[in-house]
């Protein structure tokens, strides 16, 4: 059975990130464009955003997804915040998102008290739906054309989990 390991990012990752989001499926399912430059990543993990965390799914001790999660600065968004995630895709269905999710959920709630988690999903991503419902993320509407993507306007669904004020504390 292969082994999961979450952790922080380094920059001693920037390759196999830029390796990840260099694969059709990772930037055909982000905002990611083809080509990234590995320079990009390098920035990236050399100087973070101080409301950024970046973490990696290790498969059997290689780095085969990135999640960001941003929470926001505006004071009064603190408590929530977005993400944005790719898995490499000979690593995919094999529980790599989940494992990032798991970690972020894990921060984002017991150490950062975030109670709302929103982001976009293209609406023919079935795959990362599934995932995001089985986290008890929602659909809160749609955007038309959204974005460009292979030649054409693309809409995406508005997804969020809430954490109750209730169980926040």
């Amino acid at each position: 059975m292969s082994s999961i390991t979450v952790r922080h990012a380094e920059l001693s990752d920037a390759a196999a990130i830029h390796a990840i989001y260099g694969g059709e499926q990772a930037f055909g399912s982000t905002l990611q464009l083809p080509y990234p430059a590995l320079r990009t990543w390098e920035k990236r993990l050399a100087e973070p955003n101080a409301s950024s965390y970046n973490l990696v799914a290790e498969l059997d001790g290689e780095v085969v997804g990135q999640l960001g999660l941003q929470q926001y600065v505006q004071p009064r968004r603190r408590h929530a915040g977005t993400f944005g995630m790719g898995v490499r895709a000979d690593s995919l269905r094999r529980g790599v998102g989940r494992a990032l999710m798991e970690a972020m959920l894990e921060l984002a709630d017991n150490w950062l008290n975030l109670t709302r988690i929103e982001m976009e999903v293209y609406v023919d991503n079935e795959p990362a739906i599934g995932l995001y419902k089985a986290f008890n993320f929602v659909t809160e509407g749609q955007s038309k054309d959204f974005a460009f993507r292979n030649g054409q306007l693309v809409d995406v669904y508005l997804m969020a989990r809430l954490r109750s004020s209730s169980s926040a504390n």
